[in-house]
């Protein structure tokens, strides 16, 4: 038997003749005709010429990206197959066909329907056989679960989005005919509002705490004070700053949401003074280490001067941030156009936020018993039927404030950092969200409170209880004050994250590569938690006003 591949240079010399003299010859081609008219020769031969001619031409990137077959039809290999021969040759035939089709395809879109100038006809028959492979490889389904997380999934999201839009749109419509409107005149402004002119006026006057720490520092650089006295002075500072906005509220009969905003803008006040307080007490001691001839990591990619500048303390004030730097990265200018958009959006789901209060949540709540003194069932009814208004308004707000207006500051600021949160959503334990889900927070905490617990001795889980346990009482303010009572609801709801992140993370390691500490997660934090506390709340302070009159 002739060997392989003197055949195969014979075919293809043959064919390629063929071609080139009579183009419009028949489908059956040269070696063909003489496989059907040879008795003693019984192996098929296929013609590759045309192929390997087209591949050849065509434009590598409307080639198939199996890299290795294209270079076997490049190379001249297994352009003969013979019955009985190894698989690689069938597949080499399966490919040529394949990728010869692509080329076809691209060809004619780029002659508006027609055929490439210099593709023949029987060179395009013979790429659609229909003896031409149809599978080639094994291949999972794209939902099966070896495959899903390899795919995306971005239509079904849109069809998500459809879907809920729908959906919510019957349900808003079936509200507003059975119930009407029942968002209030006064709900943005009232005459109540009018009573809350001390809160404004506290509010307009906590920029004196700021400016009293900024001459603490200048006292500090300029040596009339010494670091002990520097640390009492920032302690008393950052005490009078959260002491004075608790007593103005305690004191006025005020709107609890004036309360709220008072007490959150508050504590972003006190968390950054304690930033700007430590982080010069560590700048002034990283500038001795440097006059001691030590040099600093390449981490620290900034100069490190022990200068107090009025500039930057204005700046970190107003920036969206909690961690004090003497720099930070900036943008080259501002989108003018991009913050209109986003103030337009801020202001839709605002408005869409507020009808979902006044429309849904209130009506549920004002309609309930409280949680722990009545019917169970009934209150498991309750927290349920609450639980989706509330998820929806909080997600609004995450993205109102996360998204939207802190990168709004930014923008106008030129702010380069933008990382505002994570993909929180995808939190598979309670610590993951946590790390992800307000990143100034998560960093304030990591940098003044995490690591120096860890840097004095504290082991790992007492400064991670520390942390939470802040956290937990800055909660229990921003609620409670504005509410005049102190139950506690927030702290205890915060603290009851340490054994859910012990529950998730062990879930998580019991059962690998999988969502079950993100369903977890989910069904405590968002179902259960949140509509609890605002039931709770809300009945305790109805009490509250029930007992004052």
């Amino acid at each position: 038997m002739v060997p392989s591949n003197l055949l195969f240079l014979n075919i293809l010399f043959e064919d390629k003749l063929t071609i080139l003299e009579s183009p419009e010859s028949s489908e059956t081609t040269p070696s063909i005709a003489r496989m059907q008219n040879s008795d003693h020769n019984p192996t098929i031969r296929r013609r590759p010429a045309a192929v390997v001619e087209k591949i050849s031409e065509a434009d590598s990137n409307a080639v198939n990206d199996d890299s290795e077959n294209i270079d076997e039809i490049r190379n001249g290999c297994g352009g003969v197959v013979e019955s009985g021969e190894s698989e690689k040759s069938s597949k080499f035939v399966s490919e040529e066909l394949i990728n010869n089709k692509a080329v076809d395809d691209e060809n004619v879109k780029e002659n508006g329907g027609e055929s490439s100038k210099g593709m023949e006809a029987p060179a395009v028959k013979f790429s659609y056989r229909p003896s031409a492979p149809a599978h080639r490889r094994i291949k999972e389904s794209p939902l099966s679960s070896d495959a899903i997380f390899k795919q995306s999934h971005a239509g079904l999201l849109n069809l998500c989005i459809v879907v809920l839009v729908a959906v919510n749109s019957r349900l808003i419509i079936e509200n507003l005919m059975k119930y009407g409107w029942l968002i209030r005149s006064g709900f943005w402004f009232s005459s109540k509002s009018l009573r809350d002119w001390p809160l404004l006026m506290c509010c307009l006057s906590l920029p004196i705490f700021p400016l009293a720490a900024f001459l603490v520092e200048k006292l500090v650089q300029q040596r009339h004070v010494s670091e002990r006295v520097a640390v009492f002075l920032h302690v008393v500072i950052t005490t009078a700053e959260i002491l004075y906005p608790v007593l103005v509220i305690l004191r006025c009969d005020s709107a609890v949401q004036s309360g709220v905003i008072l007490m959150l803008f508050t504590c972003i006040v006190w968390l950054k003074l304690v930033s700007y307080a430590h982080s010069n007490y560590d700048i002034r001691a990283l500038a001795k280490s440097l006059d001691k001839g030590e040099t600093l990591s390449s981490y620290w990619n900034m100069d490190y001067s022990d200068d107090v500048s009025f500039k930057n303390l204005v700046y970190f004030m107003v920036a969206p941030t909690l961690c004090y730097q003497p720099s930070y990265p900036r943008t080259a200018c501002i989108r003018k156009g991009w913050v209109v958009r986003q103030l337009i959006k801020f202001v839709i789901f605002s408005g869409f936020m507020g009808f979902i209060i006044e429309q849904y949540i209130n009506p549920i709540v004002q309609n309930s018993q409280h949680p722990l003194k009545g019917n169970l069932l009934y209150a498991i009814e309750r927290v349920l039927k609450l639980s989706v208004p509330n998820l929806y308004v909080w997600l609004c707000m995450f993205y109102c404030f996360f998204h939207l207006w802190l990168n709004i500051l930014a923008e106008l600021l030129r702010f380069g950092d933008r990382e505002f949160y994570k993909d929180w959503w995808n939190a598979k334990t309670v610590e993951e969200y946590w790390r992800m889900w307000n990143m100034p927070v998560h960093k304030w905490m990591v940098r003044h409170i995490y690591f120096p617990c860890l840097r004095n001795g504290i082991p790992k889980g007492g400064a991670v209880v520390i942390s939470f346990l802040v956290s937990a009482i800055f909660h229990e303010l921003c609620i409670a004050v504005p509410c005049h009572m102190f139950k506690l609801w927030a702290f205890i709801g915060i603290m009851f994250q340490v054994p859910l992140v012990i529950i998730t993370k062990y879930l998580q390691n019991k059962f690998k590569n999988s969502m079950v500490g993100n369903m977890v997660f989910w069904c405590f934090f968002c179902i259960v938690g949140q509509p609890m506390c605002v039931l709770l709340y809300y009945h305790d302070m109805m009490n509250r006003k029930a007992d004052a009159y």
